[in-house]
């Protein structure tokens, strides 16, 4: 009898969803679905944010949330048609894109600060780590070239794991952003083979000038235009010194290793 009851109460269980469900049509899936595309994700100005801890970090920011699904709401079969994932999250949102994110024509810099430039970073993982590299180290901006990948890539926001919401990141061009920097008294930091050892250097952390640390793409370094515009050439070295093993470092790891030098003193 025991076990009946319990079979009993699972099935009103079941119901009770069932009937709290709210449908969602297959025109409203579909849209979904299309922002996982770029192209969809500028013409309407939303993107996806997947995950109960990343929904309710969207719901505290200062970004608009334009709607949210539930999996007790919609129900499982509705949520693996929205979900842009291999095993749909329990909870999904629908974001607004804020309008700031472009900077076009003339590009300021604050006076102070350490920020981050990308100068063609393409892999979302690399540009989602990096985005919490500069949320764990109090990174006042973070700057990208327009061939970056875009930030609202479905891959560069779970990668973010909440950073998304809260570092300020702009896209511009990043010589005029280095030129700003240096015309306001600042620096422009960039790892190469020939630069000096960043360990042994004391670094700009831009308490008195603004201090831009760039990232280079990950197959070809910080591009030629770029470099001719850096003032301080740093090098991470290997371990041993004279030996090298591997031929460079992933982007987010360099990224990793840099900040934390510019921030050690602190």
């Amino acid at each position: 009898m025991r076990a009946r009851l319990q079979s009993v109460g699972g099935w009103l269980k079941h119901a009770f969803f069932l009937i709290m469900e709210v449908p969602v049509s297959a025109n409203e899936i579909k849209f979904v679905k299309s922002l996982s595309q770029k192209k969809f994700r500028d013409q309407n100005g939303l993107f996806v944010v997947e995950g109960a801890k990343m929904v309710d970090e969207a719901i505290r920011s200062s970004f608009v949330v334009d709607r949210v699904y539930r999996v007790e709401e919609v129900g499982e079969k509705a949520m693996s048609r929205l979900s842009q994932m291999a095993s749909p999250s329990p909870a999904m949102a629908i974001v607004r894109i804020p309008s700031n994110m472009v900077m076009d024509g003339y590009i300021s810099i604050p006076v102070k600060g350490l920020f981050l430039a990308l100068d063609g970073i393409r892999d979302p993982g690399n540009l989602g780590t990096i985005l919490r590299i500069a949320d764990w180290f109090g990174i006042d901006a973070v700057y990208a070239s327009p061939d970056t990948v875009d930030i609202f890539n479905p891959k560069v926001v779970q990668a973010t794991m909440g950073a998304v919401f809260r570092v300020r990141f702009h896209y511009c061009s990043i010589p005029d952003l280095c030129l700003a920097a240096r015309a306001a008294g600042g620096s422009v930091n960039g790892t190469f083979l020939d630069g000096e050892n960043i360990h042994s250097r004391e670094l700009p952390d831009g308490q008195d000038a603004p201090s831009v640390i760039v990232i280079g793409n990950e197959a070809n370094g910080i591009s030629d235009e770029v470099a001719e515009l850096v003032t301080d050439r740093l090098f991470i070295p290997p371990y041993p010194r004279d030996v090298r093993g591997s031929e460079s470092l992933n982007a987010a790891v360099a990224t990793a290793i840099t900040v934390s030098e510019f921030r050690r003193k602190f």
